[in-house]
Formats: C-alpha cells, sequence, structure tokens
C-alpha cells in the first residue's frame, strides 16, 4: 500500500497561483499512474492531471489546459501541480492517488487505489 500525503493547498485571488506537491510513501512501479483530482461541494470528483511514474504521456482536463502542469520528482519521491491563472471555479479539495500498473494513462478516480487526505484550494475573485 502507498501512503501519499499533500500539501500546498490555500487561499488565493484570481488570477494567482499555487503548487501542490504530494509525498510517496512506499513502493510504485514505473507503470503506475500519479494524478491529481478535485472535488468541490456537491459536486463529482474529478480528473484534473494524471501522468506516468515512468514518464511519457500526460493527461489534463481541458479546464485546466495551458493553466495547470503535472510533474514528478523521482528522486525526491513527490508529485507536484503548478496552478497559474487560478479562478473561482478552480477552488475544491484537491487530492493524488495512485492507479497502480495502467496499460495506458488514466485520470479515472475509480481505477485509483491509494488516496491522500486532500488539501483544500480557495480561489476568491
Amino acid at each position: 500500500q502507498v501512503q501519499l500525503v499533500e500539501s500546498g493547498g490555500g487561499s488565493v485571488q484570481a488570477g494567482g497561483s499555487l503548487r501542490l506537491s504530494c509525498a510517496v510513501f512506499g513502493y510504485t512501479y514505473r507503470s503506475d499512474c500519479m494524478g491529481w483530482f478535485r472535488q468541490a461541494p456537491g459536486k463529482e470528483r474529478e480528473g484534473v492531471a494524471a501522468l506516468y511514474i515512468g514518464g511519457g504521456s500526460v493527461y489534463y482536463a481541458d479546464s485546466v489546459k495551458g493553466r495547470f502542469t503535472i510533474s514528478r520528482d523521482i528522486a525526491k519521491r513527490t508529485l507536484y501541480l503548478e496552478m497559474n491563472s487560478l479562478k473561482p471555479e478552480d477552488s475544491a479539495m484537491y487530492y493524488c492517488a495512485v492507479a497502480p500498473r495502467q496499460g495506458a494513462l488514466t485520470a479515472v478516480p475509480g481505477q485509483y487505489k491509494d488516496w491522500g487526505q486532500g488539501t483544500q484550494v480557495t480561489v476568491s475573485s
């Protein structure tokens, strides 16, 4: 089992930036997917961005393309989400998660097995 600890959330004004981090504890494989998800009150959890730990394909939701960047530092065992030009509709609890040994990159929450506790992002207008 992999344990994940997110940090970096906070409150910013629209147009601002935040960088989320997700520390990974436990063993992961190059074919594992790691992703960032968000859930606002009353809404379903949605995939924001995802990548393979081993590198290669990257996924972004249409709503964040050009504004968010997902990356990972294998040596530091950390996943990042750089968020720029934030909008009020980006406000949500953000989670990182791991999907074990996937044949294709996925951002479907149900395919992810291990989840962090979440970090809150609030964007004011």
